[in-house]
């Protein structure tokens, strides 16, 4: 029996919303279960029968963590070097992607090119000659030297996001603000950095993610927990116990994904916006 439009309709719907709440709680339950353990004593973490919820929940494991002053030096170097690697990514990535975007020159191509095969290598093909860079720089074991690195790995994203949002601004808006007195730099102040600005946000907020998670750059350039990060001190703590302290470290999970949660719902509608702006291009 052939079925009608309407029940098509309502079957593709019903399709849609289980793939959609499978793929929901796939993507949330490892979220759900670290919060759980991040709730659960240590001698309840590990039992001989699988216990989905803490028989007594305890904020124990965030206090502990939260105690030892070395996590809070952590947590503000990782706040600092990322504020610094998406303040360089969004004012390098900015000249470069307007540039890009609104000029042809001899080479402009290749050099678009370049920024992808960078993007391209893996991350430890590019930790040697860094190491040497930032060695003979005196810049091991500082937050800046961090930050610059971040940035050689995320600088080409950025540049090519921000180039797309760039393109979907006509540029006889820019000639109506030059006609009208203003300069080169003016207009694009005036007029395509507001309309490029949730394209801009969105770039901000990837950047972010990418350089607040981090880990092996942090890992091999820093030795002292003047510059480390967060997710450093994560790793480290593995080998302080004989065993592992899923507590502390569930704990540190959880503290480790709230502040880009936070960033993240602060800049939602302008995430969003952003990308459809730089998907659609006028």
């Amino acid at each position: 029996m052939q079925l009608s439009f309407r029940a098509t309709q309502r079957l593709y719907r019903f399709l849609t919303a289980a793939v959609l709440v499978f793929a929901g709680i796939f993507a949330l339950f490892p979220l759900v279960w670290t919060g759980l353990t991040s709730l659960k004593q240590n001698t309840d973490v590990i039992t001989a029968e699988m216990q989905y919820l803490p028989h007594n929940p305890t904020l124990e494991n965030y206090f502990e963590l939260w105690s030892r002053k070395s996590f809070v030096t952590l947590f503000g170097n990782s706040v600092v070097i990322t504020v610094m690697t998406v303040s360089l990514c969004l004012l390098v990535g900015t000249s470069a992607a307007y540039a890009f975007s609104r000029y042809r020159f001899t080479g402009r191509n290749a050099a678009l090119v370049g920024f992808l095969l960078i993007r391209m290598f893996p991350m430890v093909l590019m930790l040697i000659p860094l190491f040497i860079i930032m060695r003979n720089l005196n810049l091991l074991n500082t937050r800046i030297g961090l930050a610059l690195a971040y940035t050689t790995f995320l600088l080409p994203i950025a540049t090519w996001m921000l180039k797309g949002f760039f393109d979907a601004i006509p540029p006889d808006l820019e000639d109506a603000a030059r006609i009208d007195g203003a300069t080169r730099a003016g207009a694009i102040v005036r007029v395509v950095l507001p309309l490029a600005a949730p394209g801009v946000a969105a770039t901000a907020v990837l950047t972010a993610i990418a350089a607040w998670n981090e880990f092996l750059f942090a890992l091999m350039f820093t030795t002292n927990e003047a510059s480390q990060t967060w997710p450093v001190g994560l790793h480290l703590l593995v080998g302080e116990e004989f065993n592992l302290p899923w507590g502390l470290l569930s704990a540190g999970g959880i503290i480790s994904i709230l502040p880009i949660i936070v960033f993240f719902v602060l800049a939602q509608k302008s995430l969003v916006r952003g990308l459809m702006q730089g998907a659609v291009k006028g």
